[in-house]
């Protein structure tokens, strides 16, 4: 096998402006996320109105996903993705003129939830376009010898930009306020918006133009339900970001547990994500091909303990660093997870597995947020996320030894026949 290229992906041009929209794309949609979380807790101070926020975004997103996958496959991908940014971009704006003081100060607080909700509700719709359309982006863009490589960039560059927009997102708030934090989320998406047509439009390699959309989904279900590599690494990530995330609810902490305020608020997002990058950068050096099974459930497990050491300390430099590992061992589950699906799904699939994945952890994530709240409210912050943590670890322990060809997954032979077929 030929020596491993870590920059490999990042030779192809296309791959460059597609990282950089994603960059763009992502740091507004993640400083936006930690904004309103913030927003929403100042005005309302009850923690189950962040859970509510995760609900909101997880019923149209997971209602709509395999729906979603099947548009994805039938259309022309580099205009789709424009057209769900220049929608995404008008939720932004929305949201920026919700927290000026022209309406904030004439409108009732239950009426700016409502909208905020209402926006919310919106962007849960078009989220689940967005995982089927970059999914399959990538792959059109990159050839298939460095799938492992374009997907660990691509997450790389994601958690990139979702660790600045946590930090800064947090700082923005102390610094220039809310609204005007909003206003640049807004430029950074129409930003990303124009750099989507620096990439030509790509084929449609789907075969089946045109198929009835029932059948169509049960494909693409049937296909997912049969591999077992893939079903296993889904079910895993969707048992551990239900249970084990604490994002929705570290405003809580930030205010009310640690008592650190927006600044640190910012800091606990960002740890997050910078153990995340950090370890994403060293498997561009060190492929996780061999033994991949087992290295997922390793990172799983050790995330599990990272949470229940976050829930049980008082002291915030122990908290910023049970979060860094928390994130380290969820970048390399991303990893692992995306090369799988990069190298076990045909090409004319890619967007109904991705919506399948996408209901399986991408919605987890909101009704996990929704989870957290509810929890934090019934037997309050830190007793949820101990919780949240040792039904990780329950998991993890459960899928190991119930899902023996997870477990036993080795990708080598399949990098290494991508590398001739190519």
């Amino acid at each position: 096998m030929a020596k491993t290229d870590p920059y490999a992906a990042l030779r192809i041009k296309e791959f460059n402006i597609f990282l950089l929209l994603r960059l763009f794309l992502v740091f507004g949609w993640s400083m936006q996320f930690i904004v309103i979380e913030w927003q929403v807790y100042s005005l309302t101070k009850d923690p189950l109105s962040l859970g509510i926020i995760g609900l909101m975004e997880i019923i149209p997103a997971f209602s709509m996903a395999l729906f979603s996958g099947h548009i994805v496959d039938q259309k022309e991908k580099r205009n789709l993705l424009a057209i769900c940014i220049a929608a995404f971009s008008l939720i932004s704006l929305g949201l920026f003129l919700l927290t000026t003081s022209a309406v904030v100060g004439h409108w009732s607080t239950t009426s700016v939830l409502y909208f905020i909700y209402a926006l919310v509700f919106f962007g849960g719709f078009l989220r689940s376009f967005f995982g089927p359309i970059i999914f399959s982006l990538i792959a059109l863009i990159v050839p298939k010898r460095i799938y492992p490589n374009a997907a660990t960039w691509s997450t790389s560059t994601w958690k990139t930009a979702a660790v600045l927009g946590a930090l800064f997102g947090g700082f923005f708030i102390s610094w220039i306020g809310v609204p005007n934090t909003l206003c640049i989320v807004f430029i950074l998406v129409v930003v990303s918006f124009f750099l989507t047509f620096l990439i030509k439009k790509k084929p449609i390699l789907n075969k089946n133009i045109g198929e009835p959309v029932m059948e169509s989904l049960k494909v693409g279900v049937r296909f997912v339900f049969q591999n077992k590599a893939i079903l296993g690494a889904l079910t895993l990530d969707m048992i551990a970001v239900l249970f084990g995330g604490t994002v929705a609810i570290l405003s809580v902490f930030a205010q009310d547990v640690l008592k650190v305020g927006s600044e640190g608020f910012g800091i606990l997002n960002a740890s997050i994500s910078l153990g995340s990058i950090i370890t994403m950068f060293i498997t561009t050096y060190i492929p996780i091909s061999k033994n991949t099974g087992k290295k997922l459930l390793i990172a799983v497990f050790i995330f599990g303990i990272s949470i229940i050491g976050f829930g049980l300390s008082s002291i915030f430099w122990v908290s910023v660093l049970m979060l860094f590992i928390s994130g380290a061992a969820d970048g390399i589950s991303m990893i692992i997870r995306q090369t799988i699906l990069q190298l076990k799904t045909p090409d004319d699939m890619r967007g109904r597995v991705s919506s399948v994945n996408s209901m399986f952890v991408g919605s987890s994530n909101e009704l996990g947020a929704f989870e957290s709240g509810l929890a934090a409210k019934l037997i309050g912050p830190v007793a949820a996320v101990v919780f949240g943590g040792i039904m990780t670890l329950v998991t993890a322990v459960t899928i190991g030894i119930k899902n023996p060809v997870l477990r036993d997954l080795d990708l080598t032979t399949d990098m290494e026949a991508n590398e001739t077929n190519d």
